[in-house]
């Protein structure tokens, strides 16, 4: 049985879930989503990167909002703004790219500036970058930030290996694959600091996903399997609903001292 948390006035309900490996497959299924299905909006469907943006931009903030409005971690709310937060991570760095032409080199460099700052930012005003301590509103934005300068940069750095560097979509995810296989041994087998590690795989699954998403999307002329992306984002949207399913029927929540 799922080992249940007791809230008190010391310890509120945390927001976002436990890391386990469920966490895992739905964060790299929703960040491989995130990817086709900004492709397939602003392409099939013909919206433009603008329109497509404001739509989904949208469609976020009221994603979030009802995120802001629980008392704790609600499975099916906060899996929505992930997978819509991903889809408006990739599209920010779209949008730099094609549509203001700035190089995946500067989108990568830029990014991860602004993440840093956003880190250190954090650590100083609120002492931990603990994502098992989201029980406040402020870092909650904080998190949320984060999150999506973590997809918008694995979005740009991604690309750039995959496309500018001319490594190809399977090599670029096998390399990622290489790195969070090696930040999975340092914190096993060398106790890496656990937030530390945390956030670098967290990172680093981005373009993993993205990496996976266009290699099963993109046309064989292009180095990928030519699924399209409408039946690549169909495949792993019934994959992330199955999983958000699972998860809602072994939930077992976090409840206060006082039952």
């Amino acid at each position: 049985m799922t080992q249940q948390f007791l809230a008190s006035p010391e310890r509120p309900l945390n927001r976002v879930p436990r890391v386990t490996i469920d966490f895992w497959l739905i964060k790299l299924l929703a960040v491989t989503m995130g990817e086709t299905a900004a492709d397939y909006l602003t392409v099939n469907m013909g919206l433009g990167l603008a329109v497509t943006s404001l739509i989904m931009a949208a469609v976020l903030v009221a994603s979030l909002a009802l995120q802001f409005q629980q008392e704790r971690y609600v499975p099916w709310v906060y899996w929505i703004a992930v997978v819509l937060i991903s889809v408006v991570g990739t599209l920010v760095t779209d949008n730099l790219s094609d549509n203001l032409g700035v190089p995946l080199e500067a989108s990568t460099i830029g990014f991860s500036i602004a993440l840093a700052a956003t880190f250190f930012v954090w650590w100083k005003v609120e002492g931990t970058l603990s994502i098992h301590s989201i029980y406040t509103a402020r870092r909650e934005e904080f998190y949320w930030l984060t999150i999506l300068l973590t997809f918008a940069l694995g979005t740009a750095v991604g690309d750039l290996i995959a496309e500018v560097f001319g490594f190809g979509y399977v090599m670029t995810g096998l390399i990622f694959a290489g790195v969070i296989a090696a930040i999975a041994v340092a914190y096993f087998g060398f106790k890496l600091n656990a937030i530390l590690g945390f956030w670098l795989a967290y990172i680093f699954t981005r373009p993993l996903g993205a990496s996976l998403g266009d290699y099963l999307s993109q046309p064989a002329e292009y180095g990928g399997l030519g699924f399209g992306t409408v039946y690549t984002s169909v495949l792993f949207l019934i994959a992330i609903v199955a999983t958000v399913i699972y998860m809602m029927a072994s939930y077992e929540p976090e409840v206060s001292a006082e039952g």
